[in-house]
């Protein structure tokens, strides 16, 4: 299936489990994603924000705080803002959850990996995640 018929981005940092899970079953449903390294290509503020609006979360829900600076930094607290929240992100690329998906269907953070089903027009026959768990 080409890119153009069905165009997937997947915002994507190689090192987390659940990110591989949904570039791999975007492919195994015969897709070719564009993956977008946001650890070393990182982030504006309108593209952050335009995500959030699409997926119809709050920015905050995008904020990822295991393994982050997020709470040194205040992030945690409900008094954090969304600018002070979004100038963070864009400082440290981290901070944003992963992987968000995008897709005709929609934007997503797609947590945990299945939530990346609802996103495509084509699934994959049968998944097998990382952990063995089949899908």
């Amino acid at each position: 299936m080409s890119a153009s018929d069905f165009p997937i981005t997947i915002f994507h940092n190689p090192a987390c489990g659940t990110s591989r899970n949904v570039v791999a079953m975007a492919k195994a449903a015969g897709y070719e994603p564009q993956v977008f390294e946001y650890l070393k290509a990182g982030w504006t503020k309108d593209q952050l924000k335009q995500l959030a609006t699409d997926a119809g979360v709050p920015l905050r829900e995008f904020l990822r705080d295991r393994g982050t600076p997020a709470a040194e930094l205040g992030l945690l607290e409900p008094t954090a803002t969304d600018d002070a929240i979004l100038e963070a992100m864009v400082a440290h690329p981290i901070l944003v959850n992963r992987p968000i998906m995008v897709t005709p269907k929609g934007t997503a953070l797609c947590r945990p990996s299945e939530k990346a089903l609802d996103l495509l027009e084509s699934q994959p026959e049968g998944f097998t995640k990382e952990d063995g768990q089949k899908v």
